[in-house]
C-alpha cells in the first residue's frame, strides 16, 4: 500500500480525460475547493451528519460547519482513499476511476465511483447521513455561461444532469480551457435512504445541515449563468443507525461529451459510444459493474504496487501510483468511423497541442507495459497523416493540431515550412517506438503498411543524425542547439531500431546495412562526445554535460550498440551533480525533467545508483510548494514548478518495469 506520510502536490479524484478531471490541491480534502487540472474551481461538496451535528468531508463550505478530522490519505493507481474520524464515527471515502488499461471498454467509461464506508469508532451506535453535490462549474468554460438541469429515472438509479445551454460542441480549441458541451451526471442508487435534488448550492447545503436531507422539491430556474446561485446536482444518503459494522454507500459521477475530437474535420465519438451506446446505457452498465470493478481495482492496485516496490522501492512505487491516472487522463480515447481507436494526448500547459510525438515518446513506456493497443492508437494518426499528401517533409510530424481539433500540425512551421520543426527528434521517436511496439507484439504486420515512410525517416537520420544541425529537440524550452549529443544518441538508437525492424520484416540486407551504420556512428560518437569523466552536452562544447536519457532504449531493446562503459561513466558523473530535488537536465540550468530522471536512472546497473537518482523525486513531490497535478519540469533547488502540469509524460516513470522482461511480458500480455 502507499506511504501514509506521503503528501502529494495534488490528489487525483475524478480523472478521465483532459476535460473530465478533478483534483484536490490541499493537504486535507476540506482544506480547499476541488479544482480542474488547470486550476479553475470544479466544485464538489461533501458533508456528514452524525447525531444531528454536521461536518465537512469535501470542500470548504459551509464555512460555519467544522471539518471532520482527516486521519489518512492513500493514493493508489486507480483509487484515492481518505480516512476521517470524529463524533464517534470513522469514515473511509474512496474515489475510484477504474482506468484498467487492459480493458478499453472500462477504460473509456467516463465514470468515477465515490464510496463512503462509515462505522462507529466508540462502541456506540450513531444516526448518520451523508451529503454530496457537484457544481455547475463542471460543465462550462467560464462561470458566466448559462446552464440547464434535468432529472431522469433509470432502472435502480435516480439521475440528475447539468449541461451548458449553448452546447458549443468542439467549437473551442486551446490549452487553458474547460469543456462547455455535453452533460455531467450524478447517478444515485435508489434505496429508502437516498434523496436527490436540483437546487442551488447554498440552499442544498443549508437544508442538509438543518434536516439531514436535501430539499424536497427541485428548484425551477434554469437556464441561468453557472455563477448565479450556483446550480448543483445534490443528493443525501441516510444510513440510519451505524454501529461497529461499516455501512457503505456510493454514487456515480459521469460526463458524456457526446463528441470528443474533431479528427481531420470529422466529429468523432468517445470510444464507449462506438456501438451507439447512450448516457443511460453507460450509467446502467457502470452501476451494474460497481461491485466487480471495485474488486478488480483493489486487486490491480495491490499487484501493481507490489511490482513497483520490487523494481524500485516504496518511494518509487508511490510516485508511480500518483502518476498512473494522470497519464491516462491527459488523453482522450475516441473512435474513428471504421472502429479504429484513436488515443490522443493533450499537451497540458505546454502548448495545448494534440497527438504530439515527443509527448507520446516519454509516455510510451506506460502503454507498452499495460496495453500496446493504446500505443498503436497514438501512433496510427501520426503515421496516416505523414502518408497523406498534406505532409511534404522528409521527416516525421510533431503534432496533429490543437486539442481537441486534430486537423494537422500547428507547431513551428506547421505544414508551411521547416522553421522550428524537430526533424531528428520526431524521426527518432517514431522509429524507436515502432521497434518497441513490434517487439512486445511479437510480429511486424503493423509497420509493414508504412514501410516506405519509415525507410525515408531512417535515411534522414543516417544523413542528419550523428551530428544534428541547429534545431529543437523535445526539451524545446531550452531553445535551439546544434551538435546535441543526447539527440545524436536518439538518432543512433533509432537506426539500430530500424535495423531490427528490417530483420523482422525480412529485409536482411537492409538490416545489416543500417546496423553497420549505427555501429559506425557509435564509434564516432564516443570520440566526439568524450569529455574525460563524462560525455558532453554538445559535441563542440567542452566542460558541458547532459542526461543521456535516450540511451535507455539501447538497454531495454537489447540493441547492444553502445559500450556498457558509456552508461557507467555517465551514472557515476551524475551522482556528483545532483541538487536537493534531483539531477538537473544538463549543465545549462538547475531545472530538470521528472520523466527523464527516471529514464536516466534506469541506465544504472545496481539498485544503489538507481535509488540515488530516484529517491529525491519522492522528497520533491512531498515538499514542492507548487500545488498542481504532477509537473514534469521543475527546479531542483527549491522544488518549484518551472512549467507544465498534468501532462501524460509521467507515464515515462514506468520505464524501469520494461527493464524486467518477465514483468513487461506479464502486464502486456493481459491486454491481448
Amino acid at each position: 500500500m502507499s506511504n501514509p506520510a506521503f503528501r502529494p502536490p495534488a490528489v487525483p479524484l475524478v480523472t478521465h480525460d483532459p476535460y473530465f478531471s478533478g483534483w484536490s490541491l490541499a493537504d486535507r480534502l476540506t482544506g480547499g475547493e476541488t479544482r480542474h487540472w488547470t486550476g479553475s474551481n470544479y466544485g464538489l461538496c461533501g458533508l456528514i451528519r452524525v447525531d444531528g451535528q454536521s461536518f465537512r468531508l469535501i470542500g470548504t463550505r459551509p464555512r460555519d460547519t467544522p471539518a471532520m478530522e482527516q486521519t489518512g490519505l492513500q493514493v493508489l493507481p486507480t483509487r484515492t482513499i481518505y480516512e476521517f474520524e470524529g463524533a464517534g464515527v470513522h469514515v473511509t471515502l474512496t474515489w475510484c476511476s477504474p482506468l484498467l488499461a487492459d480493458d478499453l471498454d472500462v477504460l473509456s467509461r467516463p465514470v468515477t465511483y465515490i464510496t463512503w464506508d462509515v462505522r462507529a469508532a466508540d462502541g456506540r451506535s450513531h444516526d448518520v447521513s451523508l451529503y454530496f453535490h457537484a457544481l455547475s462549474e463542471w460543465v462550462v468554460n467560464t462561470p458566466d455561461q448559462p446552464v440547464v438541469s434535468a432529472r431522469y429515472r433509470l432502472a435502480g438509479l435516480d439521475v440528475l444532469s447539468l449541461g451548458s445551454q449553448q452546447q458549443a460542441v468542439l467549437e473551442k480549441a486551446g490549452d487553458n480551457l474547460r469543456i462547455d458541451w455535453g452533460y455531467l451526471y450524478l447517478a444515485v442508487p435508489r434505496d429508502a435512504g437516498a434523496a436527490t435534488a436540483l437546487a442551488n448550492a447554498g440552499a442544498a447545503r443549508r437544508a442538509f445541515v438543518e434536516t439531514g436531507a436535501v430539499p424536497a422539491a427541485d428548484e425551477i430556474g434554469t437556464p441561468r449563468p453557472a455563477h448565479n446561485r450556483w446550480p448543483v446536482l445534490a443528493c443525501s444518503l441516510a444510513l440510519g443507525d451505524v454501529g461497529a459494522d461499516a455501512v457503505s454507500r456510493h454514487v456515480l459521477l459521469a460526463y458524456d461529451d457526446i463528441f470528443s475530437i474533431e479528427y481531420f474535420h470529422r466529429r468523432e465519438r468517445p470510444y464507449w459510444r462506438r456501438q451507439d451506446t447512450d448516457a443511460g446505457a453507460l450509467l446502467h452498465t457502470a452501476a451494474r459493474d460497481y461491485p466487480a470493478l471495485m474488486q478488480r481495482c483493489r486487486a490491480f492496485d495491490d499487484e501493481l504496487m507490489a511490482d513497483l516496490a520490487q523494481v524500485g522501492g516504496d518511494k518509487y512505487a508511490q510516485i508511480c501510483a500518483l502518476a498512473f491516472r494522470q497519464c491516462i487522463a491527459a488523453h482522450k480515447l475516441a473512435v474513428d468511423y471504421d472502429g479504429t481507436p484513436l488515443f490522443l494526448s493533450k499537451e497540458n500547459f505546454s502548448n495545448g497541442c494534440i497527438a504530439t510525438v515527443d509527448v507520446t515518446y516519454p509516455s510510451a513506456p506506460f502503454f507498452l507495459l499495460f496495453n500496446p493497443t493504446l500505443l498503436r492508437a497514438m501512433l496510427t494518426p501520426i503515421l496516416d497523416y505523414a502518408l497523406s499528401p498534406r505532409w511534404r517533409f522528409p521527416f516525421a510530424p510533431h503534432d496533429l493540431g490543437t486539442y481537441p481539433h486534430c486537423n494537422g500540425q500547428v507547431y513551428g512551421g506547421g505544414e508551411r515550412n521547416e522553421e522550428d520543426q524537430m526533424p531528428v527528434e520526431e524521426c527518432g521517436n517514431m522509429l524507436i517506438l515502432l521497434a518497441a511496439l513490434t517487439q512486445v507484439e511479437g510480429h511486424p504486420e503493423y509497420v509493414e503498411k508504412y514501410w516506405p515512410l519509415l525507410t525515408h525517416w531512417a535515411e534522414y537520420l543516417r544523413d542528419k543524425g550523428l551530428n544534428p544541425p541547429n534545431q529543437l529537440c523535445t526539451d524545446d524550452f531550452a531553445g535551439h542547439m546544434a551538435h546535441n549529443v543526447n539527440l545524436s544518441v536518439k538518432a543512433i538508437v533509432a537506426l539500430g531500431c530500424f535495423a531490427r525492424l528490417c530483420e523482422a520484416t525480412g529485409h536482411a540486407a537492409e538490416s545489416a546495412t543500417y546496423r553497420q551504420a549505427a555501429e559506425e556512428m557509435v564509434q564516432q560518437w564516443t570520440e566526439m562526445a568524450d569529455d574525460g569523466d563524462h560525455y558532453r552536452l554538445a559535441f563542440d562544447k567542452e566542460g558541458t554535460w547532459s542526461q543521456k536519457y535516450n540511451l535507455v532504449w539501447d538497454k531495454l531493446l537489447r540493441l547492444n550498440l553502445f559500450p556498457a562503459e558509456v552508461a557507467q561513466k555517465e551514472i557515476a558523473f551524475y551522482k556528483t551533480r545532483q541538487n536537493k530535488y534531483g539531477l538537473p537536465l544538463d549543465s545549462r540550468s538547475d531545472y530538470t525533467k521528472l520523466d527523464w530522471i527516471v529514464w536516466t536512472a534506469t541506465l544504472a546497473d545496481n539498485r544503489d545508483d538507481f535509488h540515488a537518482l530516484v529517491d529525491p523525486l519522492y522528497d520533491w513531490a512531498s515538499e514542492t510548494p507548487t500545488r498542481v497535478p504532477l509537473t514534469d519540469w521543475y527546479w531542483t533547488t527549491d522544488g518549484k514548478k518551472a512549467g507544465f502540469q498534468a501532462r501524460s509524460v509521467v507515464g515515462g516513470l514506468y520505464i524501469p518495469l520494461l527493464a524486467d522482461p518477465a514483468l513487461w511480458k506479464k502486464w502486456s500480455e493481459r491486454a491481448r
